[in-house]
C-alpha cells in the first residue's frame, strides 16, 4: 500500500524526534494529508489555543497518492490553528518537497513545543535531528535553501523553509519549498517561526512503500493520465497561461474585485493577464515567462518561470530578481494588482518574487495593501504614516511595500498583522474584504454567487479552494451553472467541498479536478490503499473531514455569525458587466446550505449527522 505507516513526532521544547506508529483506523476514516493531519490535531490541540502559543502544534502530511505515479502526487499540507484567523488551518503545497518526506518513509511529522533557539529539522530516511540554525535566522527562504543544501553537500535535498516574514511574525507568512512553492495561506508560517524552527530538510531513497495492487494501480493512474491530457483546461490552458489562463475571463465575466472590491472590472486586467506574459517586451525583446514548470510528477505543469525587465525601474537596483524565477500566477496578479489597481507587469512580478523569497501569502498581503490604499485615498492614511505615497494604481508602492512588510520595518509591521486588524485599528472594519478574518480571493461573490457561500462556510476563512464553484459557474465543469442566481447553490457548494477535502486528502492537486471526478480518483485510491475505498466510501470520507473541521471552529469560538460577506458584497451593486445592480446573496444561501449540511439554523452539525460520521 502506499502508506508508509509512521509518522516522526517533533518536541522542539525537549530537543527530540521520535517515530510513532500511524493510526490506521484514522486512516481507514480520513484517508491522509488534509483528513488525517486534522484529526491527529484535534485530538491533540485545545482549540482554545493561541496560535502562536508552544501548545500550538503544527503537522506537516503527506497523502497516500504523494510520491506515487498518480499524476500531481507531489502534494503536502501544513496543519496547524491559523493566526490570522483563529480558525483550523491548512495550508496546501506542491514542488517536491511532500513526495521526498514519503521517500524517506514518513507519512507526516508533528511539531510540538517551541525550541529555545533556532533550529532546523534534518531527515535523512529513517535519521531525524534537531540542528542549530543561529546562522540560518535572517535569512531568506531563497538563501536558507542554499545554504542547507551547500551544508549537506547534496544538492538533491528538499528544503521547506521560512523567511524573515515568518521570523517576525507576520500573520499571512508561509512556509516556503523549492524556492516557489508554499504552504501559503493563514500564517502557518508564523507558527513556525513562533517554535524557532527555521526549517525541514529531507532527504529520502526509500521509496512509498508497497502498492496494494501495482498493475491496477498503474493502469488506473495511466487512464487518469489520458483525461488530463485530453481535457482542454489542464492539458491546453493550464500548460500555456498557467491559472493566469482566468484573468481576462474573469474581469470579462464583470468579477474581478478591483480596488478593495470597489469595482469587479478592472481596465488593466488585459496587461497583467496570461497572455500579456507571453508577449515580448519592446524594451529588450522577451517575454515576462520563461516556460511552464511541474510540481513533482505533475502532467499538467501549470507553474509559471519568469524573468523580468532589467531596464524597468521596479528592477534597475534589484539584480538578484533578473534571473527566472516563480512568475505570477491568477490569485498573485489579482491581488497585488487589480486589488490596488495597479498594471504594472513587472512590478508585480518582483512583489511575487519578494513574498516567494520571504515567505508572505500573495492574496492576504496584495488584498491588504489594497485596503491601505483605500484608507490612504480616503485621507485616514496619510503619507508621513506609510513612509511613502500609497494611491490606488502606484505600482512603486506595491513594491516598497512589499519589502517593507517582508523586513519588518515602518508601515509593514501594520501591513503584517493583514487587512483586518489594520482597518480595525484605523476605525473601517468595513474595508477589510476577509470572511474569518482572512481576504478573500479574486473572484467577486456579485458576478460568481456560488463564490460568496464558498467563500462565507469555508473552515479556513475565506478561500476558493475549498469549493472552486468557478469549475461550474465559469468553466462548466462537471456543468453549467449560471454564476448569477443563487438556486441551487448550496447543494453546489457541499458537493465541491466534500470532494476537494478527499482530493486534500489523497495527496494530488485539486486542478486536476478540472479534469477529474472522484470517480477518476477512486480506482487510484482502491488500487493502492488496503481496505474498501468505494465512491460511497469517499463521499462520506470528504463529508467527515469537512464536520471535524467545522466542530472545531465551533470549540474554538466561531459561530453561525462568521459565516458571512463583508457588508460591501451585500449592499453596494455590481457597477458594471454582467452583474451590474446585483450583491451578494449569501443571506439567502446559507439556511439552505446548512439545512442541505444537516446542520441546525445556528451552524451546528445535528446530532443525526455527527452520528452518521462516526464523529
Amino acid at each position: 500500500m502506499a502508506w508508509t505507516r509512521k509518522i516522526l513526532r517533533v518536541d522542539l521544547t525537549k530537543g527530540t524526534c521520535k517515530s510513532e506508529p500511524l493510526n490506521m483506523d484514522w486512516a481507514q476514516q480520513y484517508l491522509g494529508q488534509r483528513g488525517l493531519a486534522t484529526k491527529y490535531f484535534v485530538e491533540e490541540v485545545d482549540p482554545k489555543v493561541d496560535p502562536l502559543s508552544p501548545a500550538n502544534k503544527m503537522i506537516m502530511a503527506t497523502g497516500p497518492l504523494t510520491g506515487t505515479m498518480a499524476s500531481t502526487g507531489g502534494r503536502y499540507s501544513v496543519i496547524t490553528k491559523g493566526p490570522l484567523t483563529g480558525a483550523i488551518a491548512c495550508s496546501n503545497s506542491g514542488g517536491y518537497f511532500g513526495a521526498e518526506l514519503k521517500f524517506a518513509g514518513w507519512d507526516m511529522i508533528v511539531v510540538e513545543g517551541k525550541s529555545p533557539k533556532p533550529v532546523y529539522l534534518s531527515i535523512e530516511n529513517d535519521k531525524a535531528e534537531l540542528r542549530d540554525a543561529a546562522h540560518l535566522w535572517g535569512k531568506t527562504t531563497w538563501e536558507t535553501e542554499e545554504i542547507i543544501k551547500k551544508a549537506h553537500q547534496d544538492p538533491q535535498i528538499r528544503v521547506s523553509s521560512i523567511g524573515r516574514a515568518g521570523e517576525n511574525g507576520v500573520l499571512f507568512s508561509c512556509i516556503v519549498n523549492d524556492l516557489h512553492r508554499a504552504a501559503g495561506r493563514s500564517g502557518v508560517g508564523a507558527v513556525m517561526g513562533s517554535k524557532n524552527l527555521k526549517a525541514v530538510a529531507v532527504r529520502g531513497t526509500e521509496g512509498v512503500g508497497a502498492i496494494k495492487d501495482p498493475k491496477a494501480f498503474m493502469q488506473a493512474t495511466v487512464a487518469a493520465k489520458k483525461v488530463l491530457a485530453d481535457n482542454a483546461v489542464t492539458g491546453q490552458g493550464l500548460p500555456k497561461y498557467g491559472t493566469q489562463v482566468l484573468m481576462n475571463v474573469i474581469n470579462e465575466m464583470g468579477a474581478l474585485p478591483t480596488r478593495n472590491a470597489r469595482d469587479v472590472q478592472f481596465e488593466g486586467a488585459g496587461k497583467i493577464s496570461g497572455e500579456a506574459m507571453h508577449e515580448k517586451r519592446p524594451t529588450d525583446g522577451k517575454a515576462n515567462l520563461v516556460t511552464n514548470n511541474a510540481c513533482f510528477g505533475c502532467t499538467i505543469a501549470c507553474g509559471r518561470i519568469s524573468r523580468v525587465d532589467q531596464n524597468h525601474w521596479s528592477v534597475v537596483n534589484s539584480p538578484k530578481y533578473w534571473g527566472a524565477s516563480g512568475g505570477l500566477e491568477y490569485e498573485a496578479a489579482w491581488a497585488l494588482g487589480a486589488a490596488g489597481g495597479v498594471d504594472d507587469l513587472d512590478a508585480l512580478t518582483v512583489a511575487n518574487m519578494i513574498c516567494n523569497e520571504d515567505g508572505m501569502d500573495p492574496i492576504t498581503f496584495g488584498a491588504t495593501i489594497g485596503a491601505a490604499m483605500e484608507l490612504y485615498t480616503m485621507g485616514v492614511l496619510t503619507e508621513k504614516q506609510v513612509g511613502i505615497q500609497a494611491p490606488f494604481g502606484s505600482a512603486q508602492a506595491v513594491i516598497e511595500l512589499t519589502r517593507m512588510t517582508a523586513e519588518g520595518r515602518g508601515f509593514g509591521k501594520e501591513l503584517g498583522l493583514g487587512s483586518k486588524r489594520l482597518c480595525d485599528k484605523y476605525g473601517h472594519p468595513e474595508l477589510s474584504m476577509t470572511v474569518k478574518g482572512q481576504e478573500f480571493p479574486a473572484y467577486d461573490p456579485r458576478g460568481i454567487q456560488g463564490m460568496g457561500l464558498t467563500y462565507a462556510t469555508s473552515n479556513r476563512g475565506a478561500c476558493h479552494l475549498r469549493s472552486y464553484t468557478v469549475a461550474s459557474e465559469v468553466l462548466g465543469i462537471p456543468v453549467k451553472t449560471d454564476p448569477l442566481v443563487t438556486d441551487g447553490k448550496a447543494d453546489l457548494v457541499k458537493a465541491f467541498q466534500d470532494a476537494t477535502a478527499v482530493f486534500d486528502s489523497a495527496g494530488i492537486c485539486i486542478f486536476t479536478s478540472f479534469a477529474w471526478s472522484l470517480a477518476d480518483v477512486q480506482p487510484q485510491l482502491a488500487s493502492a490503499c488496503e481496505g474498501e475505498w468505494s465512491m460511497e466510501k469517499l463521499n462520506e470520507v470528504g463529508e467527515r473531514i469537512w464536520n471535524l473541521e467545522r466542530q472545531f471552529n465551533l470549540a474554538a469560538g466561531f459561530t453561525a455569525k462568521d459565516d458571512d460577506l463583508p457588508q460591501r458584497l451585500k449592499t453596494e451593486a455590481a457597477k458594471t458587466g454582467p452583474a451590474k445592480g446585483l450583491v451578494s446573496g449569501i443571506d439567502k444561501m446559507l439556511p439552505e446550505y446548512y439545512k442541505v449540511r444537516g446542520w441546525s439554523k445556528a451552524g451546528v452539525p445535528e446530532k443525526e449527522t455527527l452520528a452518521r460520521l462516526g464523529l
